[in-house]
């Protein structure tokens, strides 16, 4: 991370980040609340989907960007196929979660915080 005058900025690179199990997989924080001194707008992880619980949230929405691989993302029930490249936009209030061997880049707006995360069990 680096300060210039009026700006706070911040470079990470693979490998510099914590990585931690989440609903969806294994994600590296490449961004997060933890940032606090940026003041994100959102967060980016990058996540290796793993056994995605179906989950929701009701103030934030997520873009997931398939960087690998290939797989379906589940949303509001209906199976949608997704590869390398593909982006999904998902709104508040939609179900979702993803099954295949896929590396994600997932960002958060605004940044989702621990209570606005929702299991779909939770409806």
């Amino acid at each position: 991370m680096t300060k210039e005058p009026g700006k706070t900025v911040l470079v990470r690179h693979a490998g510099e980040v914590p990585r931690e199990r989440s609903a969806c997989g294994w994600r590296d924080r490449l961004i997060s609340r933890e940032d606090e001194h940026l003041l994100p707008a959102a967060w980016a992880h990058a996540v290796d989907i793993d056994g995605a619980r179906p989950h929701y949230h009701q103030r934030s929405t997520e873009l997931y960007y398939v960087l690998e691989g290939e797989g379906h993302v589940v949303l509001d029930g209906a199976k949608h196929p997704v590869a390398a490249g593909s982006l999904v936009h998902i709104p508040p209030g939609v179900v979702h979660g993803a099954v295949g061997k896929m590396r994600v880049l997932v960002v958060g707006i605004p940044d989702i915080a621990d209570d606005d995360y929702f299991e779909a069990d939770q409806v």
